[in-house]
């Protein structure tokens, strides 16, 4: 039985309707595919910088300090997670103070309290001011030692005494600025030097 003019029309439509529906389920499912791969990329990514962020966040430490109640010393904070290494104060060349290794970590005011004072000669007895000093430590996360060096501010006050000169006692460590170097510290000490 041969088929008709339009049986075969109907049946050419079917088969170009069949093909529209196959084509189209593959385009469906090539973007389907585009977008599950896109989707586990992104989420790599984001996985990558979480897991970046939590290794920069656990090698974090910043060096901070606590006076003792004699104000004599700065005790550096110690913390279980990034126990301190080596510490060394440099000083600014024009108190003519040699760098100190803090073996005990801390900052005593007996390495530059004679050095202050005679820089600060000539003024009030009781003044109080920043001595910028550049301090370079190590301390460690999972046994493994990250070495920085920072510039902070010792502040430190003098008072008069009645038979013994000035004393000099220690209100603060402050961090000033990341990185730094002599050179930085001997220009902030010259600018921030009280009047003798």
């Amino acid at each position: 039985m041969s088929e008709s003019r339009d049986q075969a029309q109907t049946r050419r439509r079917w088969i170009t309707l069949a093909e529209l529906v196959a084509v189209a389920g593959v385009v469906i499912a090539a973007l389907t595919l585009y977008t599950n791969w896109q989707e586990r990329r992104e989420a790599a990514a984001d996985k990558a910088i979480e897991q970046a962020s939590a290794t920069r966040d656990k090698t974090r430490f910043l060096l901070r300090g606590t006076v003792d109640a004699k104000k004599r010393t700065i005790l550096l904070t110690r913390e279980e997670a990034h126990p301190l290494g080596d510490i060394r104060v440099t000083f600014p060349t024009a108190l003519g103070v040699a760098p100190q290794d803090s073996v005990t970590q801390t900052i005593d005011a007996d390495w530059f309290d004679s050095a202050l004072r005679q820089a600060t000669d000539g003024g009030a007895d009781d003044q109080t001011g920043r001595l910028p000093v550049l301090i370079r430590y190590t301390y460690f996360t999972d046994d493994q030692p990250t070495t920085r060096q920072a510039i902070y501010d010792i502040v430190w006050q003098t008072h008069g005494r009645r038979f013994r000169g000035r004393e000099v006692e220690l209100l603060d460590l402050r961090l000033r600025e990341t990185g730094g170097n002599q050179k930085r510290v001997d220009t902030l000490w010259a600018k921030e030097r009280p009047a003798g």
